[in-house]
């Protein structure tokens, strides 16, 4: 699809994508339409082509073919938050077994501040933890999903740390499975590309990300839905995954991918804001669609 057409046909989109965009930031100031901040504005493009971002690590890519398409900042060590989440279903999802049961510990829930809300005792299968620690983020899922895996949180941080290593992610340092702040803990736009086309190569593990709301069923019986953080997903028809993430530490993050006419794009954003970073990671994803 030419671009031209494709921005056309993603106006009204961008709209919906935005307007979930912090109310306090948008009562403190008022954007120029020309600016990149103003959610309905036409995006605004540099010399080589590419939507002008705000967002302060940027790496986009073919996922299939891993050729670079854009990059910002790309090899800047920053906090990836949850986006490092797919790093731990990718090793939780290659061990294999999901429809094994994991049995919860009080541990695993000792964490915050999203979490499911399990209580100790309580049995799921490693797919159902997987399922709702993508698509709702939760970090008490991902510790018990790691201690399930290795033994201890400690233990699957060197299994994630191996496996970085084994993807070619040599700027990259991981010490829990879920993304909370910790001062030995970072990566880089680059290396979380790796993780992402990884992730999206593995059959189980996209079309979790592709799942915009997911019914959980609790061991009581109650059932909870729950929407995919992910609001470029909801709104742009041509994305299909991945993951969000943001601690302050971090900023807002968001690992975006998207296929069109045999064309699949993943764009890693890093370090971005409230009220750009869907918008920001819309435009990569459809420019990337579009060339």
């Amino acid at each position: 699809m030419p671009r031209v057409l494709n921005y056309l046909l993603s106006a009204s989109l961008l709209l919906a994508i935005c307007s979930h965009a912090d109310a306090a930031t948008k009562k403190k100031k008022s954007v120029s339409k020309n600016t990149a901040d103003d959610s309905s504005s036409a995006p605004i493009f540099d010399e080589n082509g590419a939507p002008v971002v705000r967002a302060a690590s940027v790496y986009v890519i073919e996922a299939k073919t891993g050729q670079v398409l854009y990059q910002k900042n790309a090899g800047e060590r920053r906090a990836p938050a949850s986006t490092q989440k797919l790093l731990t279903a990718l090793i939780i999802a290659e061990a294999g077994n999901l429809d094994e049961p994991v049995r919860v510990e009080q541990i695993d829930t000792e964490v915050e501040p999203v979490k499911l809300g399990f209580k100790a005792g309580e049995i799921y299968t490693r797919r159902e933890l997987l399922q709702v620690l993508l698509v709702h983020s939760t970090n008490d899922v991902a510790r018990c999903l790691a201690r399930d895996n290795a033994g201890s949180v400690e233990a699957f941080a060197g299994r994630m740390n191996r496996k970085a290593a084994e993807l070619g992610m040599f700027e990259s340092h991981f010490v829990n499975p879920n993304g909370l702040p910790a001062p030995a803990q970072y990566s880089t736009a680059r290396d979380m590309s790796r993780i992402a086309q990884a992730a999206y190569a593995n059959r189980t593990i996209r079309g979790i990300v592709a799942t915009k709301t997911l019914a959980f069923r609790y061991a009581d019986g109650h059932v909870r839905t729950f929407e995919n953080t992910n609001r470029v997903l909801k709104s742009y028809p041509y994305c299909n995954g991945m993951k969000t993430g943001y601690t302050e530490a971090a900023g807002k993050c968001l690992i975006a991918s998207g296929n069109y006419g045999g064309r699949d794009i993943i764009a890693v954003v890093l370090g971005d804001k409230t009220s750009t970073i869907w918008k920001d990671a819309y435009h990569l994803l459809a420019w990337g669609l579009s060339i």
